[in-house]
C-alpha cells in the first residue's frame, strides 16, 4: 500500500483550526485589550462550515456563572481534586472576595457552592457495585462524595417493572388491546374498563382532588394532620427550603444528568416522573462518577477498563451502559473549615485552625491579625463543629487575677458559658466565666494520675474544680482539696456529688500557703504522701511553706516524707535550669534532687515544666520562729 506525500484533508482542518483559534487567542488577550469577561482557549467555539477554507469563530461569555480555574490560570498549579479555587461558580453568588466585604458580620454561604462538570457511566442498579470495585481507580474518589450516584425518580418496584416489561412485550408482538388497556391503567383512565385502581393510583388522585372538605370522610387524618405548636417553625423552614432557588443545606452535593433534549423514547412521566420525559426507560439505574479528567470525553478517549465494560454490556446491538455528561454541585456544608477560613481570609494570612474545646464551647486565641475577622471566623469553626460546638469564644486578655479566671467574648452561638466537661470517664460542670479549666492539659492529669496507688493520700494545694482532685479520689485512699476561688470551690462541690465521690474528699476554701501549714500541722499530715501544686505561674513561691512542717514533731513519728509535684512556666534559654534554682531558692536548700520534665510549649520560648521530688528531711525538720505564730 503507497502512502499519500499529501496530508489527509481532515487532519489539516484540525491543524489548521487548532493554529487559528491559538493565533486569535493571543490577539485578543494583549493587555491592551480590555474585556469584561475572562478569556481562555475553552472559550473560543469553533464552528467549520462545509468548506473547509472557511472557518466561523464566536466568543462565547459565560454570563450565567464565573469559571474560578480560569481566574487562578496565572498562579501554581492546582492540587488534585475538589478546591474553592476550582470549579464554576452559579449565577448570583459570586462575590469579589476582598478585604472589606470579608469584614462584615454576616456570611453569604451561597457563594461557596462550586459546580464541576463530570462525565458518569449509567448501568443498571443491579450491577453498580460490581463495577464500581472494579473500575476503582477510573472513577471520581473524591472524599465525603459517593462514586455511586443514585438518578432522580429512577426507583421503581418491581411489580411496576415487570408491567413496563410487559408492555414493550406486548407493543413488539402486536397485541394492541391489552397494550392500550396497560396503558390506560398506567396512566390513572382504567376506570372505564371496569377494571379498579390500584392503591397507588388511587392515593394520587385522591391527593390531587383532596381539599378541606376531604376531612369529613377522614376524621383520624384531621388529627394526625394537623401540625403540634411547637413544629409550625420546621414547618416554615422545610416550606422555605423548598423553593426555587433555595440550596438544601442537608445535604453535600448533588449530582444532575445532562439530558439530551432531542433523546427519542416513549414518555414515561405519568408513570415515573417528570425527570423521565422523552427517555426510555430500561429499569432502575445508577451512576458510576468517573474522575474529573474525563469529562466532555468521547468514548474512544476512556481507558481501557472503561471501553471492556461497554463491551461486555452490548446486547442485540444495544448497551445496557451508557456514557453521560453530569453537573455535581458542591454546597457550603461539604467544605471543611480550613478551606473556607482560607478563602475569607487575606492571602498571606495565618488560618487558625485549631482551638481548645471546653464541652459546647469553642476557646480561640486569635490574633491581632485576626480580630476585624473574629465573627467571621467564629461563624465558621460553629457551623463546621456543630453539633459538638454550639458556643465560640475568644480570650480578649491576659490573665492576670488570683483567681485565673479568664475575660472571654462570645463571638457565636449561645451565651452560656456553662457546661459540662468529660474527662477519664467522669463529669466536671464548670462556667468558664468565673473559673478556671484547660482541656489540654488532660494527658498531663493522665500521666500524674497513673503515678498514684491506692495507698496514697493525695494534698491538691490549687484544685480548681477538681479535675486532678476528683480523678485521683477514684484511685488513693483520700484527697484533701483547696482552692482560693469560692466559685471554684462550689463548683467543686458539685463535681463531687456529681461522680459520687463525697466519702473520700474533703474540701477546703483558703489561701494556699495557709492551707500548707494547717494541714502538715494536724494530724493529717502523717498520711499524707502525695502533694500536687497545679497553678504554674505562682507555685515555686508556696514551696517556703514546707520548711518546718515537722519542725514540732520527733523524727521517730515520719516515716515517709510527701512527693511533691510543683507546675511552672519559664522563659529562659535553659528552662530546667531556671526551674531547678526557683525551687532551691524557695526552699531555701542548695542540694535538691529534682526530676524535670517539659510538659508543653504554651508559648513562643515559654515552656510549661513539671518538676518532682520528695520533699527533703532537712527543709521539713527546719526550725523556724515564727512558724507557730503565723498558723
Amino acid at each position: 500500500m503507497i502512502k499519500s506525500p499529501f496530508p489527509n484533508p481532515s487532519t489539516l482542518l484540525r491543524t489548521t483550526t487548532a493554529a487559528t483559534a491559538e493565533m486569535v487567542a493571543k490577539f485578543l488577550l494583549k493587555p491592551y485589550h480590555r474585556l469584561s469577561f475572562p478569556l481562555s482557549p475553552s472559550t473560543f467555539r469553533l464552528t467549520p462550515h462545509s468548506k473547509p477554507s472557511s472557518v466561523l469563530f464566536t466568543i462565547t461569555s459565560r454570563a450565567a456563572a464565573t469559571d474560578i480555574t480560569q481566574l487562578h490560570a496565572a498562579a501554581a498549579p492546582l492540587p488534585y481534586g475538589p478546591s474553592l479555587q476550582k470549579g464554576t461558580i452559579p449565577s448570583q453568588s459570586f462575590k469579589d472576595s476582598d478585604q472589606e466585604e470579608a469584614c462584615e458580620d454576616s456570611l453569604d454561604e451561597a457563594s461557596f457552592a462550586r459546580v464541576f462538570g463530570i462525565s458518569a457511566l449509567r448501568v443498571p442498579a443491579k450491577d453498580c457495585f460490581a463495577l464500581e470495585s472494579r473500575l476503582r481507580g477510573h472513577l471520581l474518589n473524591w472524599p465525603r462524595v459517593c462514586n455511586v450516584a443514585r438518578v432522580p425518580g429512577d426507583e421503581v418496584e418491581d411489580d411496576v417493572a415487570e408491567l413496563i416489561g410487559s408492555r414493550n412485550e406486548s407493543r413488539e408482538s402486536g397485541e394492541g388491546e391489552e397494550c392500550e388497556k396497560l396503558g390506560r391503567r398506567i396512566y390513572g383512565r382504567a376506570e372505564g374498563d371496569g377494571e379498579r385502581l390500584s392503591g397507588v393510583l388511587y392515593r394520587e388522585r385522591l391527593a390531587e382532588t383532596f381539599n378541606s372538605r376531604g376531612f369529613v370522610n377522614f376524621r383520624n387524618l384531621a388529627k394526625i394532620s394537623r401540625p403540634k405548636k411547637g413544629k409550625k417553625r420546621e414547618v416554615n423552614e422545610k416550606r422555605d427550603g423548598n423553593r426555587e432557588g433555595s440550596v438544601k443545606r442537608n445535604k453535600f452535593s448533588v449530582v444532575e444528568v445532562i439530558e439530551d433534549e432531542e433523546r427519542e423514547g416513549e414518555d414515561l412521566r405519568g408513570l415515573l416522573g417528570d425527570e423521565f420525559k422523552g427517555r426510555r426507560w430500561r429499569g432502575s439505574t445508577r451512576l458510576l462518577l468517573l474522575d474529573d479528567r474525563y469529562a466532555e470525553k468521547c468514548l474512544e478517549d476512556l481507558p481501557e477498563a472503561v471501553k471492556a465494560v461497554f463491551k461486555e454490556g452490548e446486547r442485540d446491538g444495544t448497551s445496557s451502559i451508557e456514557l453521560v455528561s453530569c453537573i455535581l454541585t458542591l454546597f457550603y456544608d461539604y467544605w471543611s473549615m480550613n478551606e473556607i477560613l482560607e478563602a475569607l481570609l487575606p492571602k498571606g494570612m495565618i488560618v487558625p485552625s485549631s482551638f481548645e474545646t471546653v464541652g459546647h464551647i469553642a476557646h480561640l486565641n486569635l490574633r491581632e491579625e485576626h480580630l476585624p475577622y473574629k465573627k467571621l471566623i467564629a461563624k465558621v469553626v460553629l457551623d463546621k463543629n456543630k453539633p459538638k460546638i454550639q458556643t465560640v469564644v475568644n480570650k480578649i486578655d491576659m490573665i492576670h487575677n488570683d483567681y485565673r479566671t479568664m475575660q472571654l467574648e462570645v463571638l457565636a452561638g449561645n451565651h452560656s458559658l456553662v457546661t459540662t466537661v468529660v474527662e477519664n470517664g467522669l463529669r466536671f460542670s464548670i462556667d468558664l466565666a468565673t473559673v478556671y479549666w484547660n482541656s489540654r492539659l488532660a494527658t498531663e492529669r493522665q500521666r500524674l494520675l497513673s503515678g498514684f496507688t491506692r495507698n496514697d493520700v493525695v494534698c491538691d494545694v490549687f484544685c480548681g474544680v477538681g479535675p486532678i482532685a476528683i480523678s485521683a479520689a477514684k484511685i488513693v485512699k483520700r484527697v484533701y482539696a483547696n482552692d482560693l476561688n469560692p466559685q471554684a470551690v462550689e463548683y467543686l462541690e458539685k463535681n463531687i456529688v456529681l461522680n459520687k465521690l463525697d466519702r473520700k474528699i474533703q474540701v477546703f476554701n483558703m489561701d494556699g500557703r495557709r492551707f500548707i501549714k494547717s494541714l502538715f500541722a494536724s494530724e493529717k499530715a502523717l498520711s499524707i504522701t502525695q502533694v500536687v501544686m497545679n497553678l504554674p505561674n505562682d507555685a515555686a513561691e508556696y514551696l517556703d511553706a514546707f520548711r518546718g512542717i515537722y519542725g514540732d514533731k520527733p523524727k521517730g513519728m515520719i516515716h515517709a516524707l510527701p512527693v511533691i509535684h510543683v507546675y511552672g512556666f519559664s522563659k529562659a534559654g535553659d528552662p530546667e535550669f531556671d526551674f531547678h534554682e526557683r525551687i532551691r531558692i524557695a526552699l531555701s536548700e542548695v542540694a535538691v534532687q529534682v526530676e524535670m520534665r517539659r510538659v508543653r510549649l504554651v508559648a513562643p520560648g515559654k515552656w510549661m515544666l513539671c518538676a518532682m521530688f520528695t520533699l527533703p528531711r532537712i527543709v521539713a525538720f527546719a526550725r523556724t520562729t515564727a512558724f507557730k505564730d503565723q498558723i
